[in-house]
């Protein structure tokens, strides 16, 4: 499968927005449910924590890559007609403005409601007597000896401090060995300065639970360290200190014509622990003479310097978030999925017709079964299936090992690039070919993103291939949280296509001519473009048109121009779009017909569904890609359609659902701005609750319809 060029447009496009600074929106949108009052306390708790997380990532890839365009000189501008330096710019500023609310959100909102619930976040000199003797015995017996301090001077250098670690650093004055001022031959006070720096152990917890006197209460380990720096500094008096924290460039430059590509991934994720610094955070109101030092040393500008009001790295927040379930939304349960219900026999089942499961909604145990199912069936003789992200524990890879033990050809591409899961992926691949499966790691140039699972089995009447496609990854720990769709189908042009797909993925096969399946990155701008170019003509030819499509991120400047042109020519468009939307709709002339919604709430969206009106007779798809160039040009993705009735009705049900959300949705103006629905209480819709309670419904509807036959 060789890359499509489609180089990006070079020109600016009218009413686009910048990709850093749309997603900045999306993550303020995460920063409203951490603000919003009907949220219980420790699930603004959790979202406060999502936002951080976010942002560290953000800068560890996106702001990262701008930074380093702008070091080599990069000047060209974007779609949006910002040139690196004018991006860093309204990026450091925007920044800077999202953490000061970050911080106001914890300290004027959650720490005093959480005080409430008597939860308390305290500080050292917050201790009692009691409080600070435990604190004493846990810093000799547990922190102490992990502890190594640096001492920075002539002849040991500033360390080499890991991406994220938080830090200490502390300006001393040397004593004399009596305890007393140092003196010069003269008898004059003498007076050494000299710097330090103390990690602060990521291997223990970031929260210590102390005696609560009637409520729990939690001391950040940074604080503990604080008390006793005496200790660590004998001969040393300490005249400042502060916490610090380093965010460091973490995309990997791999080399993909290395010889092997498993050490390069290997060795290129060393260097991500010690990449360019791109972020420091600091204490606010930090000594000044420490501040110079750390930002010699670290040799960062003055734009990527952040002082903090409070405690450094705000995902502890995950640890406050999962104290109590009664400070916490409901967890959305998943319930067995309906179409499997009854059926001993999952081949039968998909042998009737095409089955559907929507997490998590309805449970991914239907997905794990199905490769459970076929790694024990003698009949089975071989599996094949792409994996992207999988949980640490997963039983995807329990079965296809299991599979390969009882003999079967088992054929697994492990993405090795999936970003922040390279370690994790290589393990499993590791273990996967130790267990006797044909492990392939992608294609040179090209991220395996699609969702794809095969299962080729021996029945009376031949050989007949059974498919699984989803829109998301085979992970059983994110499909708790992560809204997505999958499919099972055993008919024979989506299996001949599946087949295709891997003779591609595993061999030098000719990208084919599917039957079904539309495939990234040979074939699916073309797709997109002629499916939207007949809604246009539908339009002029007065025939029903109109496009729908959810997706996580938007961000193709040919893409927005291809709307833009739907949108002048009449063509409804409505667009669900979680994150990253770099159009503009409602601009008179050029969007006026564009919607744009953005739905953020306890789920995360993940699904994608493409919806064309057809003149009349609709056509619907579901696939992996998003509508960014990486998603259409340099990838590996998949879109397929939905043709059995039963599921097309729930997927319509979907895109009706988030259209009438006034809970979770927010719709994006023609200046770019989000805000919520004007909806009266009464009318209020959250499509993720009623979702779920249709699918119990449909779950206990489906358990009585088989117990009337049996």
């Amino acid at each position: 499968m060789k890359k499509k060029s489609t180089a990006p447009r070079k020109e600016a496009v009218p009413y686009f927005i910048n990709r850093e600074l749309s997603w900045l929106d999306f993550n303020a949108r995460v920063l409203e449910e951490a603000y919003e009052k009907d949220n219980p306390v420790l699930e603004r708790c959790k979202f406060l924590g999502i936002t951080a997380s976010n942002l560290d990532e953000f800068f560890m890839v996106r702001v990262a890559g701008v930074r380093e365009q702008v070091r080599s000189g990069y000047r060209e501008p974007d779609a949006a007609g910002l040139t690196p330096q004018q991006q860093l710019e309204k990026l450091s500023e925007k920044i800077h403005a999202f953490t000061e609310k970050q911080y106001n959100c914890l300290q004027r909102s959650l720490i005093p409601l959480l005080r409430q619930h008597r939860v308390l976040l305290l500080r050292g000199e917050d201790l009692s007597r009691a409080q600070r003797e435990f604190v004493d015995d846990y810093f000799e017996d547990v922190l102490f000896p992990v502890l190594t301090p640096l001492a920075v001077d002539r002849s040991r250098p500033f360390p080499m401090l890991l991406n994220k670690s938080l830090n200490l650093a502390v300006r001393l004055e040397r004593e004399g060995e009596d305890g007393t001022d140092r003196k010069d031959r003269e008898g004059r006070e003498e007076r050494e300065t000299a710097f330090a720096v103390v990690q602060v152990p990521s291997i223990l917890p970031r929260l210590v639970e102390l005696p609560g006197e009637g409520a729990r209460a939690f001391l950040p380990l940074e604080e503990i360290l604080i008390l006793h720096l005496e200790d660590l500094f004998e001969l040393h008096r300490i005249q400042a200190v502060a916490a610090f924290r380093v965010t460091r460039n973490s995309d990997l430059a791999i080399d993909e014509e290395a010889e092997d590509l498993l050490i390069e991934i290997q060795e290129s994720i060393k260097k991500r622990k010690r990449g360019r610094p791109v972020r420091l955070e600091l204490s606010r109101h930090c000594d000044p003479e420490l501040r110079e030092f750390l930002v010699d040393m670290l040799r960062v500008e003055e734009p990527d310097i952040y002082e903090i009001p409070g405690p450094l790295d705000l995902t502890f927040c995950f640890r406050l978030s999962s104290l109590d379930d009664s400070l916490r939304l409901p967890p959305i349960e998943p319930v067995p999925a309906a179409d499997f219900v009854g059926w001993d026999d999952v081949f039968a089942a998909i042998r009737e017709r095409d089955r559907f499961v929507h997490h998590p909604y309805e449970s991914f145990d239907a997905v794990v079964n199905f490769v459970r199912t076929a790694a024990e069936d003698p009949d089975v003789l071989a599996i094949k299936q792409t994996l992207y992200r999988v949980s640490g524990n997963s039983p995807i890879i329990a079965a296809l090992i299991r599979a390969a033990e009882n003999g079967k050809q088992v054929t697994v591409l492990v993405e090795l690039k999936a970003r922040f899961d390279e370690e994790n992926n290589i393990h499993w691949a590791l273990k996967l070919e130790e267990a006797g499966c044909h492990v392939v790691y992608g294609l040179a140039g090209l991220k395996t993103h699609c969702k794809i699972l095969l299962v080729v089995r021996r029945e009376e009447d031949g050989l007949r291939r059974y498919v699984h496609l989803g829109t998301g990854n085979y992970n059983d720990s994110t499909a708790r949280q992560y809204t997505d769709m999958g499919m099972f189908t055993c008919r024979e042009s989506y299996g001949a296509d599946a087949s295709s797909l891997f003779n591609v993925l595993t061999g030098y096969s000719r990208p084919p001519r599917y039957n079904r399946l539309v495939a990234a990155p040979d074939g699916l701008r073309s797709f997109f473009y002629e499916r939207i170019d007949r809604e246009i003509e539908n339009v002029r030819q007065n025939l029903p048109a109109g496009i729908f499509a959810k997706v996580n991120s938007l961000a193709d400047p040919a893409m927005v121009v291809k709307l833009y042109e739907a949108s002048q020519a009449g063509v409804p468009v409505t667009l669900v779009v979680r994150g990253i939307c770099c159009l503009t709709p409602g601009v008179p002339g050029v969007s006026e017909n564009i919607t744009v919604m953005s739905l953020v709430g306890q789920l995360l969206e993940h699904s994608r569904i493409f919806r064309f009106e057809n003149g009349g007779s609709p056509k619907l798809y579901l696939g992996s890609a998003d509508w960014m160039p990486r998603n259409l040009d340099r990838r590996v993705e998949l879109v397929f359609p939905v043709e059995e009735e039963a599921i097309r009705e729930r997927v319509e049900e979907v895109i009706r659902l988030n259209g009438e959300d006034t809970v979770n949705a927010r719709v994006e103006d023609s200046e770019g701005r989000y805000g919520f629905k004007d909806m009266r209480r009464n009318d209020e819709l959250n499509s993720q609750l009623e979702l779920a309670r249709r699918a119990r419904a449909a779950f206990r509807a489906a358990q009585e319809a088989a117990e009337q036959r049996e």
